[in-house]
């Protein structure tokens, strides 16, 4: 070896064990994060994150990869597809029950955001009178799987509905059309659905209509999370820090998800996600942002199970846990 070469490789060997290097700069972790849905305002933490570097910095090279639905991203993360994703918790909770190795890390929706709209023109005027009716929404969206709870809470027969297969964004245009009597829609498109139906625009949230589950959780693939812990952890602790930077500020985060997706609008985003806000308070994360409550959790597996049903009974416990969250952190009062 030359002098020259043997100063490069002193260098080197220097660099890597400096105190704070990671040695993952040239090994990042490569994780695709499935969403439950197309981008949009509640996904804005995530790009902003990404945009400044904080989940690069902890080793993690992110991709986000657009979903079609929690029912999907539960599957594809519970097969080791995707390593984490984010999904309805009440369906993580009806897959672990068919064996799917899923565990929630971060609570993003501590009320559930599923809302039903229909016609008011239509005579329909609640849950009850659906009876008969045809709702419409994507294949693999996660009111399908939670249905059962919604109509037994309202004493109706789950099969007495028609389901309808539509895009996502043709939702609106079906029930203008008439082709489908109700949909289903997340709370934080609400604006969209005023704007288009008027006063004409029927609604129940499902939270007002006797269900109130965990809504959208990040989860991890139960193996991907024994072996990778540590990446699980930094993870978690930079989704937390984002999501408490974008209640503090929206809008640099809202202007990094549109800059990532240009087709979505500043302004409709950010009304997209003061109702993202509304749906992440609760008294639980008022004290600790992220955190699965032991006792909704032990709530929830009841409803789930009394209304629709696990295949395989397990322990709630391990559906979910706290550890990697920072108790520092909070949701605004």
């Amino acid at each position: 070896m030359n002098a020259r070469s043997f100063v490069v490789a002193a260098v080197s060997l220097l660099l890597c064990a400096a105190p704070g290097a990671t040695p993952a700069a040239a090994a990042a972790e490569k994780i695709d994060f499935i969403l439950n849905w197309v981008p949009g305002g509640d996904h804005a933490p995530y790009y902003y994150a990404k945009k400044m570097g904080w989940y690069a910095q902890r080793g993690i090279d992110l991709n986000l990869e657009p979903g079609k639905g929690s029912a999907l991203a539960v599957q594809k993360v519970g097969a080791g597809v995707n390593p984490l994703g984010l999904a309805d918790m009440g369906n993580a909770l009806v897959a672990r029950g068919k064996g799917a190795d899923v565990v929630g890390v971060f609570n993003v929706f501590a009320n559930s955001p599923q809302g039903l709209y229909w016609l008011k023109s239509s005579g329909i005027k609640g849950v009850k009178d659906l009876a008969g009716k045809k709702i419409g929404n994507p294949a693999g969206d996660g009111a399908r799987a939670m249905w059962p709870a919604l109509a037994k809470a309202n004493g109706v027969d789950p099969n007495s509905v028609t389901w309808v297969n539509i895009d996502g964004n043709a939702k609106l245009a079906a029930l203008k059309s008439k082709s489908i009597d109700a949909t289903t829609a997340f709370y934080n498109l609400h604006h969209i659905f005023k704007r288009e139906l008027g006063d004409d625009m029927g609604f129940v949230a499902w939270r007002d209509a006797g269900i109130n589950p965990y809504g959208n959780s990040v989860i991890v693939n139960g193996e991907y999370l024994k072996k990778n812990k540590a990446v699980v952890a930094a993870f978690v602790k930079v989704t937390q820090k984002a999501f408490a930077a974008c209640v503090a500020d929206p809008n640099p985060c809202i202007d990094a998800l549109v800059e990532a997706n240009g087709a979505l609008k500043a302004d409709n985003e950010l009304s997209n996600w003061a109702l993202d806000e509304e749906l992440m308070t609760d008294k639980h994360s008022r004290a600790t942002l992220g955190i699965h409550d032991d006792a909704r959790m032990k709530a929830d597996y009841k409803l789930v199970s009394e209304f629709v049903g696990v295949e395989k009974p397990f322990d709630v416990r391990t559906a979910y846990t706290n550890e990697f969250l920072d108790r520092s952190i909070k949701m605004k009062k």
